[in-house]
């Protein structure tokens, strides 16, 4: 199973960032997780990785933000009636416009939507999100947007079905970075303010997370 990033406010040679973030999962199923928020320069990353979108099976958006479900339009042009997934929380107008163009699921607790690809569900009140977490022979590898909810309350929910062993995507401003102590592989990125600290406090498990990015899991 791979992963690559498509989307990241920094980005590898080759590759062009802007503020959002979006993750590529290539399992039994390609899953697009988020969209960023500029669909021709997801696309333009998607063509540096030689991949078709007409290749996606499912698209997952973890929360209603422009940098994360901005690229939705745009992409749902090259894509052949994909599954797409949001909360039920998100706008009326936005789910119907999804569901003129592909078949919507409106998601609210934990489910898998594919083989060993699972998501929270509804996380969070203030800004409701959800992650992804992947079963792997180490453990869940967990893909979040933003982490509005407290990475360490997307990390908690997910290890009452198993342990964590890596993180990949947003931390939002997560403070407490002692708690991620004990998570063998950390990758933060996009959003994540602390970004400096978590590379300096866990230089053996930080491993760099940007456009252009891919990981073999």
């Amino acid at each position: 199973m791979k992963l690559k990033i498509l989307y990241d406010n920094t980005a590898k040679p080759g590759f062009k960032s802007a503020w959002g973030f979006s993750c590529l999962i290539e399992a039994k199923e390609t899953i697009l997780f988020d969209t960023g928020w500029d669909g021709d320069l997801l696309l333009f990353n998607m063509q540096r990785f030689g991949f078709n979108p007409e290749k996606i099976d499912k698209i997952v958006i973890s929360h209603d933000h422009w940098d994360h479900a901005g690229g939705i339009s745009r992409i749902l042009n090259e894509t052949k009636n994909p599954e797409v997934f949001v909360l039920k929380s998100f706008s009326e107008k936005l789910k119907k416009e999804i569901a003129k163009r592909a078949v919507l699921r409106e998601v609210s607790g934990m489910e898998q939507i594919s083989g060993g690809v699972f998501t929270t569900g509804e996380l969070g009140t203030e800004i409701p999100e959800q992650s992804l977490f992947i079963e792997t022979e180490n453990g869940f590898v967990v893909l979040t947007g933003c982490a509005h909810p407290g990475i360490d309350k997307i990390i908690n929910f997910i290890k009452k079905s198993g342990g964590v062993y890596r993180v990949i995507g947003g931390f939002h401003d997560f403070s407490n970075i002692e708690y991620l102590k004990d998570i063998p592989v950390l990758s933060p990125c996009h959003c994540t303010t602390r970004l400096k600290e978590i590379r300096e406090k866990y230089p053996g498990k930080y491993v760099e997370c940007s456009c252009g990015s891919e990981f073999e899991i």
